[in-house]
């Protein structure tokens, strides 16, 4: 366990409470006794259904509520089969046959089929870099049965388990054919999944609430839940979503039992649920988070490097740090570009963990030519988690003499505002910060901030085919020491372009009633599935 999360585990000690209330709830089996509905506040207001359209955390919470994967990650990070029952592959490794468990059933009724996975990894793939990497690799992707699924490769590819149980955003969840076969660039308008919980559509109200129900028809697997892998058992009967974006107001919900779960309790409030009576507050696992400035090469001025090293070198991760976390047990300066609990982790070029040269950072604002352009920053108004970072990025780049706007907006009309590749005075954006969780950082495949595509690939723009050269190395690499070296020439490039900038590590809390989630599932982000007792 790295510093930080030693820290973190001291200080959330004290809050722990037994989880024996919320065990009496449960028999030996794991079933839940009584009906069950539990209230749950998380970190943004749900309007987007389609995980596969956004990468909006709160949407991807919601997938995993719905829908079920082929493979999913393990506590340990290792692709365990969750639809898949069994699976083979060639001698030459070209060949990989995926048999479907039985029983496997959507929420309307119909059975789960081979063609229905084909076409939802279509669909991802149309989304996401790592499984264009995967269709890439793939001459065809068939479906000779409707419990087989077959990759015909053209090369091998080392992360085909890796890329069916990624577990970020977005996750290839697997949906029926008539809806999968929508475009990617379109929403879907049906939300049919075949994972523990139906979505209550008829009670649906963007931005305000969203409720699912235990789906009957769900088998999970055998195995006990280890991270977002193993037997999904459905934690209460009816789970409802509801919208409080002041944090204040949702812990003191939570306090007198009017809410059962909080996803991120801010630090500053913690104290108060300490020693609450069936309250315990505890962190995700090992996982960490990390806040990061992504710049927009598309538009003047940070289509122009010299300009991006300029602001590089004027912020400082302790005042975003400090602004938006404020207490040190939870927070680590971390300038890896893959998060610090990576395998593959370095600081290299990380100036911005160190207390900035301003007088330098002016000089090189200067050396860019830099024409007093204005630099447009987003700022989410109801996200309290990422409140602060658009002011402190505001007064660094006004000490070095940058033209500076921030505007403020809320974080759906941020999601939609943070598309336009127009320029600032037409819509467009300069700045864009947000929090990503270490497990869609920690692989350079995964991780939309190296994404060297240009305008093809993920906000910001960042073209390079350097960067694609050496993921696609990464891609093809087996062999652990060499991958390390390619993940070390990841860094160095990243930094040189300033492809975004981390600013700063952080580990998130959740905060629940016991009596209602004594035996939730220990995950990166929340899952809502029984864990191990």
């Amino acid at each position: 366990m790295n510093t930080l999360m030693s820290r973190l585990g001291r200080a959330f000690a004290p809050a722990l409470v037994s989880a024996a209330a919320g065990a009496a709830l449960f028999t030996a089996a794991g079933a839940v006794q009584a009906e069950t509905t539990a209230k749950i506040v998380m970190q943004a207001p749900l309007r987007i259904v389609d995980p596969i359209l956004t990468n909006a955390y709160i949407t991807r919470n919601h997938g995993y509520m719905v829908f079920d994967t082929l493979f999913a990650m393990d506590a340990n990070g290792a692709p365990q089969p969750e639809m898949v029952d069994s699976w083979t592959e060639s001698p030459d490794k070209l060949t990989v046959t995926l048999t479907l468990r039985k029983g496997l059933a959507f929420h309307d009724g119909a059975p789960v089929t081979s063609e229905d996975v084909v076409a939802s990894l279509k669909r991802w793939a149309g989304r996401d870099a790592l499984g264009q990497r995967l269709m890439a690799a793939t001459a065809s992707l068939e479906s000779p049965d409707p419990a087989t699924v077959v990759f015909k490769l053209n090369k091998p590819f080392g992360m085909l388990y890796e890329a069916l149980a990624k577990s970020g955003a977005p996750v290839p969840f697997i949906m029926p054919k008539r809806i999968a076969s929508v475009p990617a660039s379109q929403a879907i308008t049906e939300v049919i999944g075949s994972g523990p919980y139906r979505f209550d559509a008829a009670s649906f109200q963007p931005g305000v609430k969203a409720a699912y129900v235990k789906f009957t028809g769900y088998v999970p697997r055998n195995e006990p839940a280890s991270g977002f892998a193993g037997g999904k058992v459905a934690i209460a009967d009816r789970i409802e979503l509801v919208n409080i974006s002041d944090s204040q107001t949702a812990v003191n919900a939570l306090r007198r039992g009017e809410i059962d779960f909080i996803e991120d309790v801010p630090p500053d409030l913690m104290p108060q649920l300490e020693g609450v009576k069936a309250i315990a507050l505890k962190p995700y696992g090992e996982s960490t988070n990390m806040f990061t400035m992504r710049m927009n090469w598309l538009q003047p001025p940070f289509n122009n490097v010299k300009v991006r090293r300029a602001v590089l070198a004027a912020v400082y991760q302790a005042d975003y740090l400090d602004a938006q976390i404020g207490d040190d047990k939870v927070y680590q300066l971390c300038g890896a570009v893959l998060s610090c609990i990576s395998p593959y982790a370095s600081q290299e070029g990380a100036t911005q963990t160190q207390k900035p040269d301003l007088a330098h950072a002016r000089v090189l604002l200067k050396d860019s030519g830099y024409d007093g352009s204005k630099v447009v920053i987003l700022h989410p108004t109801d996200l309290p988690v990422l409140s602060s970072l658009a002011s402190v990025t505001a007064q660094a780049l006004k000490s070095i003499g940058m033209n500076v706007e921030i505007q403020s907006m809320d974080w759906a009309t941020l999601l939609t505002r943070y598309s336009k590749k127009d320029p600032v005075d037409q819509g467009g954006w300069s700045i864009f910060q947000t929090g990503f969780t270490s497990i869609d950082l920690m692989n350079p495949l995964t991780n939309p901030n190296l994404d060297g595509r240009g305008e093809a690939g993920y906000i910001g723009w960042t073209g390079s085919e350097a960067m694609e050269s050496l993921r696609d190395r990464f891609a093809a690499e087996s062999d652990v020491s060499k991958r390390k070296e390619i993940a070390a020439a990841i860094q160095k490039l990243s930094y040189e372009q300033v492809f975004f900038i981390p600013l700063g590590a952080y580990s998130k809390a959740k905060g629940y009633n016991t009596a209602k989630f004594g035996t939730l599932v220990d995950a990166p982000i929340p899952l809502f599935w029984l864990g191990q007792k």
